[in-house]
This record gives structure tokens, C-alpha cells and sequence, in this order.
């Protein structure tokens, strides 16, 4: 037997249902027993949603109201009352199983689960199968309309029959028509067998994800190994969040199994980032669908990506990993902050036996840097749910004199951790690794106290360069080229300022009268006139707030890294690099004597970044990325000696001369960092003009040069 099912949404009908998360506010079925060709009863069942607000579309195709909703029964209790009435239908028939039949994939995949999941309650066993109609019409009929393109009434049409929905009832017409397609397939003359139901997983399966595939995916010339009409990036996650989340968020979708890959930064914890991939291009199309839908109280933003991503983040792997991971539908708990001195016996100890790791040592997995030295995390496995409940409950309990955090992972977090630790740089890395070589720009950040220019603050975080340029209005004729500079956090996304190079001053006051509080996108945009030096500060990785300026670290009087050096020629730069010039490559501000007796720096920037940035470049360019996220990259020696040859400056005999001190307390000063190095040699004043140094850090280094290690 069949169970013929429609339901609609207080929000969007129709291609849209679900897309919007409104609630559920109606059901109708019918059940069909297909030998006898007679149908049962049909219900009509309204349901009371939380918010009772219901769209324009609503209304105009229901015909449903709030006043009526607000006397019906929540979803639970109606789809309680729906298995005790299909009960019954079927036993009058003398039936006693069946299977739902819909309208499309919609109502169970994209209302019914994510609204139950949401309200903390199961759904009967019937709502994990069911068949699509529109596919076993496709099925029955090849040449009608394509499955995304039909509807009930296309389907009727095709077969004439009637199709005046004002006859009956929103949702009672849709049913008796659904039932006439299901009759006329099963005639003489088609004589269709419904075989093949839809299916959704009742849970995510966890395990190792494409083990080998990604050594496979080094070596071969293809570009990708996974299907990239599979893979989502979700972004937006709270940082806490875990595989079993986020396919919760995804529930009524089929997830490929272990294709959760939870992304991590370069000090390997999780960004808020997640890469998905689904069993087939259809879940993965639904799942863009859900765009913007809430997990708790924040809203997720769900975009395509590539197989290729997906297997940079868990498709790495080694041996180790590999027997780790090889017992399936194990819960991972990583530790974190462990004592470097720890061994197995110290964790399960720790752990103690209420909750017993699987395989006992084997099931601990500690993560090493490539020398061997430990990490201080280690990954560890459960056979059980309450198992990983106890063990989590002992988040930063005491071992040794450390406390230890405990926090769920997954196996393809496993991966990507011990894979960036073997590799000893981030699997994906802020920046990709250096390749070509970028010459200084011909053109410069402006500098000095003239007020000529101006600072957007509070622009929509979807804001391009195009916006900003409409935003501005006639006034664009007046901004400089290469004028327009994003302002970006350090995870390279748009802070929601931007700063603006003007021709002049009295163009920056103008534009700053006329655009003050205009609205971009519904968001009013305040707009300041400020100076090159302020705007150079801010972009160099400083603050500019109501109580003044906070100076970026380059410019702090401490050793600062030199690719914060200032370039001195301008050359020819390759088209392809010209539009990718890191913040950090950009002169600062200095002074023309300090500017004369600074050497050049060649500094590289890879080609691949240019396609990461390309929505921060049009006719005015703008800097990809805050100098706070890029750093500096040195360049290889041979370039720092042509650099040098070139210009006949002194620089560093050899690589290695400096070095950078990480993990300093926050208060240590310049006398604290040269004693920390007394007794090393001294470095000849022909390298001073290698580093950015005040007039009082220079007198310091100049004084008992014997113990100064540069």
C-alpha cells in the first residue's frame, strides 16, 4: 500500500518549500492499497506552528489563516494522530504495511526532518522511505517534462486529466489528483511496479574518509578524485560544533559516510568552517537549499566547493592514522594540553575505567611534530556514546600540573591534524607556499597628515569593490587609482571597513558630508575623513578608534620582520601578480632619510592566492588581505643576492643570520630580549638597515655590542 502525502509551510510553496525554515502548517493523505486499486479514507489535518506569521504566498494559495492555525494541534500530536489513523485505513483494506508516496522530495527531506530534528522529537520509521512521484512518472512516462521541471499539475496534464484546482480544497486536490497519476500508471497499458524507494539515513556514519585516495590524488594527473558536484562548504559553525551537529543541521539529506571534514586553522583548532560532501549532486543541491538556516542562534552559510578541498581537508593520511581509524562507528574524543611527558598509561589512567577506551592502548592516537617531540594532543576512541559522555566530563580536569580540555572530533579531524603535524605546515596554510616572486608595485600607499582620504566603517560584510563604488556615486571620478583598500580580519574576511584614497582633501571632506550615514545593502555606512598616515596605520595592522591610534607591530620600537621594509624603486610587475599585492608588501611610513638608507626587500607571494582574492579586485584594486593575516614570507637566497647585487647594498652574507623569537611574555622589553642572548656575537652596523629599528632601540644595540645576537 501507498500513503499519498501533501503538506505545506507557512513560508515559500512549491521549487522553494523548506528553503525558508518556516513551519509546518499542513498535511493531507490518503492511503492507495495498489492490487485492489481502492483508496481509504482521505485527512485533512492542519498544523499549529510556533510562529504563526504566515507569507503572502501562504495565504493567497492556502486560503489558511492565522486565526484558524491558532486552534490546531502542534506537530507532534498530528503525526501522531496520522500513524493511528493510517493504522486503522489499512486494516479496513486488510493491509497492515506501507510506504509514503510524495509530491517530490521536499516535504520529507526539507520540512518534515529538519523541523523534527529542530523540536527534539523522532519520526516514525515510515518517514525514512518513501517515493518521489514526480521520478516513478519520469520512470513510467521517459518522454514527459524532466523530474526537476514537473509538478502535479504538469504530471495531470500530461495524462488530461483534470486540473481545476478551485474544485476542492488546498491540499485535498493535490491528493485526488496524485491518487488519478498513481491510478494511471498502474493501467493496462503501463502497468508500473513501484520497486525503488527514496531513502534517508537514520544517522551520519562516521569512519576514516578516502584513506588512500588522497596520496593518489598527489601522484595523479587528474585534478580532483571526488565528484565536486558533492561537496558544500559550511560556514558560520560555532567552534564547539562536531560531525554529529553538523549533519544534524543536514538531517533528511544523505551524507556520504565519514564526508564531514571539520576545518582547522594553522594552529589546528577548528575555524568555524566545514567541508560536507553528500552521497549525490541532488542531496548536495538540496543542501544549498539550506542556506543561511540557524544552528541554535547563529545562521550558517552553506556554499559549493570542490573535490579537490575536500581531500586537502580528509583525504590525508598514514599508516598510523589508517589502524587508528580502521574500527568503524567509534566515538573520537581529541585531548588537548597534555603534559609532553605523558604516556598511554598516564591517559587511561586519567580517563579512568567509566570509560574504558577501545583496544585500550590501541585506541589512543598521540600526535607528534615530525622529529618526534609530542604535540601535547592526542586523539582517543569509544565504543559507546556514554563512554564519550564520561570521558568528556573530565573537560579540564588535572593531569600532572595541567588541565586538560576534551572536546568530540572526527575522523576526518584525525586526519588533517596528524597529517599538518608529519607535514609540519597547515594542510591548507594562511598563505600557500611561496612561488613566484613579487617586484614592489609602482604605486604607493599615501603617507603624511593631509586629510585626503576617507574611512568607511560599518559596510555590509558582502560588500565588494562595485558596491563601494555605487555607494560613492559621482564622487568615484575623484578617487585616486588603486584607491580603494578593503580592510580585512585575520581570517581574511571583510571587517566591514574600508578606506578610500581621494584626490584631495576638500574631495575627502565632500565626500565625507555627502555620504555619512548613506545606506548600503539596509545598513547606513558612517564615513570619516581621516589622513594617508591614519589610513597606513590601520592597514598595517594598527587601530584608529575615538581614543586615538593604536600602532600596528611593525611599527612598535622593537626588531620587526623585514618584510616591512619599505621598496624604493618601482619596477615592471607581472600582470598576473599586479592585482594580489599583499598588504604587508606596501610601504610604510618613514621618514625620506630613513627611506634613503633602507636596502630593497624581495619578498614572494604565491600565484595560486590570486584566485582566493578575486573579489577584491575591479578597476580600483584593493589589497587582498590585512597585513595582521599575512606576515611575511622571505624570499630564498638567491633572490636576496640578485636584490643586493643589483643595488650595491650591504645585506646578509647568508640565510639564517636572523632570527624570530615566538612566545615572549607581554611585558618584556628590549633589555630583557638582549640579555636573554648575552654572550653571542654582535652583528656589524651594515645590517641595521636590514630591520626597522627607533632611534632608542638602535642606541641600545650600538652600546656593548659584544653581547648582541641579530
Amino acid at each position: 500500500s501507498l500513503v499519498v502525502l501533501f503538506g505545506a509551510t507557512a513560508g515559500a510553496y512549491g521549487a522553494k518549500l523548506g528553503s525558508d525554515e518556516r513551519e509546518l502548517i499542513l498535511l493531507v493523505w490518503q492511503v492507495v492499497d495498489l492490487p485492489s486499486k481502492k483508496v481509504g479514507t482521505l485527512h485533512k489535518s492542519l498544523v499549529k506552528a510556533d510562529n504563526l506569521d504566515l507569507s503572502d504566498q501562504c495565504r493567497e494559495v492556502s486560503g489558511l489563516t492565522p486565526e484558524g492555525l491558532g486552534k490546531a494541534e502542534p506537530l507532534d500530536r498530528v503525526l501522531q494522530q496520522f500513524s493511528q489513523l493510517v493504522s486503522s485505513d489499512l486494516k479496513v483494506l486488510g493491509r497492515s504495511s506501507y510506504t509514503l508516496c510524495t509530491d517530490g522530495q521536499l516535504l520529507i527531506r526539507q520540512v518534515l526532518h529538519p523541523e523534527t530534528s529542530k523540536k527534539n522529537f523522532l519520526l516514525s520509521d515510515c518517514f525514512y522511505s518513501f517515493y518521489d512521484l514526480r521520478k516513478e512518472f519520469h520512470a513510467c512516462y521517459p518522454s514527459s517534462a524532466a523530474v526537476k521541471d514537473q509538478t502535479i499539475k504538469t504530471m495531470a496534464e500530461y495524462l488530461g486529466l483534470g486540473t481545476d484546482e478551485t474544485e476542492e480544497d488546498f491540499g485535498v486536490w493535490q491528493v485526488k489528483t496524485m491518487v488519478a497519476i498513481i491510478f494511471s500508471m498502474l493501467s493496462e497499458n503501463c502497468n508500473h511496479v513501484f520497486t525503488e524507494p527514496e531513502t534517508v539515513k537514520y544517522k551520519y556514519e562516521t569512519g576514516p574518509c578516502l584513506l588512500w585516495l588522497f596520496f593518489f590524488f598527489l601522484c595523479s594527473s587528474k585534478s580532483e578524485t571526488v565528484d565536486s558536484e558533492t561537496v558544500i562548504r559550511a560556514r558560520g559553525l560555532p567552534w564547539q560544533s562536531s560531525d554529529q551537529d553538523i549533519a544534524r543541521f543536514f538531517k533528511g539529506l544523505n551524507i556520504a559516510k565519514g564526508g564531514v571534514a571539520l576545518c582547522l586553522n594553522a594552529q589546528g583548532r577548528r575555524n568555524g568552517e566545514a567541508l560536507v560532501r553528500f552521497v549525490n549532486s541532488e542531496q548536495r543541491d538540496l543542501a544549498l537549499e539550506r542556506h543561511k538556516h540557524h544552528m541554535g542562534s547563529r545562521y550558517i552559510e552553506v556554499y559549493k566547493a570542490t573535490g579537490e578541498e575536500f581531500l586537502k581537508i580528509a583525504g590525508g593520511t598514514s599508516n598510523e592514522v589508517a589502524q587508528f581509524l580502521s574500527k568503524e562507528n567509534q566515538v573520537i574524543i581529541r585531548m588537548r594540553g597534555l603534559p609532553f611527558t605523558a604516556t598511554q598509561e598516564d591517559v587511561l589512567g586519567f580517563l579512568g575505567p567509566e570509560c574504558p577506551v577501545t583496544g585500550g592502548k590501541e585506541g589512543l592516537l598521540f600526535v607528534k611534530y615530525p622529529d618526534g617531540r609530542p604535540t601535547g594532543d592526542a586523539f582517543v576512541l569509544f565504543s559507546c556514546e556514554e563512554y564519550a559522555q564520561n570521558a568528556l566530563k573530565k573537560h579540564k580536569e588535572i593531569l600532572g600540573k595541567r588541565y586538560i580540555e576534551l572536546f568530540r572530533s572526527t575522523a576526518a579531524e584525525v586526519q588533517q591534524v596528524v597529517l599538518n603535524r608529519y607535514m609540519s605546515t597547515p594542510l591548507i596554510p594562511t598563505l600557500p607556499a611561496p612561488i613566484i616572486p613579487v617586484i614592489p608595485p609602482p604605486y604607493t600607499i599615501a603617507t603624511g597628515s593631509i586629510r585626503d582620504c576617507v574611512r568607511l566603517r560599518g559596510l555590509p560584510y558582502t560588500a565588494g569593490i562595485d558596491d563601494i563604488l555605487e555607494f560613492m556615486g559621482d564622487a568615484t571620478a575623484d578617487i585616486k587609482p588603486h584607491g580603494v583598500h578593503m580592510v580585512l580580519n585575520q581570517q581574511g574576511r571583510p571587517s566591514g571597513d574600508a578606506f578610500i584614497q581621494m584626490k584631495s582633501a576638500d574631495k575627502a571632506f565632500m565626500v565625507a558630508q555627502k555620504c555619512h550615514k548613506k545606506m548600503m545593502k539596509d545598513r547606513y555606512v558612517e564615513v570619516f575623513q581621516c589622513s594617508g598616515e591614519e589610513m597606513n596605520f590601520v592597514l598595517m595592522g594598527g587601530t584608529l578608534n575615538r581614543s586615538g591610534l593604536s600602532p600596528p607591530p611593525c611599527k612598535l620600537p622593537c626588531l620587526s620582520p623585514p618584510a616591512y621594509a619599505a621598496f624604493q624603486t618601482a619596477a615592471v610587475i607581472p600582470a598576473e601578480a599586479a592585482l594580489y599585492q599583499p598588504q604587508a608588501l606596501l610601504p610604510t611610513t618613514r621618514t625620506p632619510q630613513a627611506s634613503a638608507a633602507a636596502p630593497p626587500t624581495v619578498t614572494y607571494y604565491p600565484a595560486q592566492a590570486a584566485q582566493l582574492y578575486m573579489n577584491y579586485t575591479a578597476y580600483y584594486p584593493s589589497p587582498p588581505v590585512s597585513p595582521t593575516t599575512v606576515g611575511y614570507i622571505a624570499a630564498p637566497p638567491g633572490a636576496v643576492a640578485a636584490a643586493a647585487t643589483a643595488t650595491h647594498t650591504p645585506i646578509l652574507p647568508q640565510p639564517g643570520a636572523l632570527v624570530r623569537m615566538q612566545g615572549l611574555p607581554y611585558n618584556t622589553g628590549m633589555k630583557e630580549i638582549l640579555s636573554f642572548f648575552q654572550g653571542y656575537q654582535y652583528a656589524p652596523d651594515d645590517y641595521n638597515g636590514l630591520i626597522q629599528l627607533s632611534d632608542q632601540a638602535r642606541s641600545v644595540l650600538q652600546a656593548p655590542k659584544e653581547w648582541v645576537c641579530l
